[in-house]
């Protein structure tokens, strides 16, 4: 390859690493529920899928889930309310992705809720 098709591909991989520094600090700027948003999408709903959930029920919001720490191995566990506790994740501020199948929040100590997110036909 010759030094100057080297060059133009360090040039484009240090330009793109220039737009992605000026995103992020964009990003810091904006609302706290669009910056989450985006904080959701970068982790994988696997995460909370390694846990294991019981089913509940509940007259104001129907079928649920909650993983109690005891119940999941603790590095899990500890991995998924971090996740949610640095997210703030609420029953009214649920935190959730693009591609996710549940909803997830926090309530109290020691437990991690979830509910199947409604599908649109």
């Amino acid at each position: 390859m010759s030094e100057a098709k080297i060059n133009v591909l360090v040039k484009t991989r240090d330009g793109h690493r220039m737009i992605a520094d000026a995103i992020d600090e964009y990003l810091e700027t904006l609302a706290p529920a669009v910056k989450q948003a985006s904080v959701a999408s970068a982790v994988k709903e696997e995460t909370f899928g390694a846990l294991k959930f019981e089913p509940q029920q509940g007259a104001k919001i129907g079928s649920y889930e909650v993983a109690y720490k005891a119940n999941n191995v603790e590095d899990k566990w500890v991995h998924a309310y971090s996740v949610l506790r640095q997210s703030n994740a609420t029953i009214n501020a649920r935190y959730r992705g693009q591609a996710y199948v549940y909803s997830y929040w926090l309530y109290g100590e020691g437990k991690i809720y979830r509910q199947k997110l409604k599908t649109s036909t």
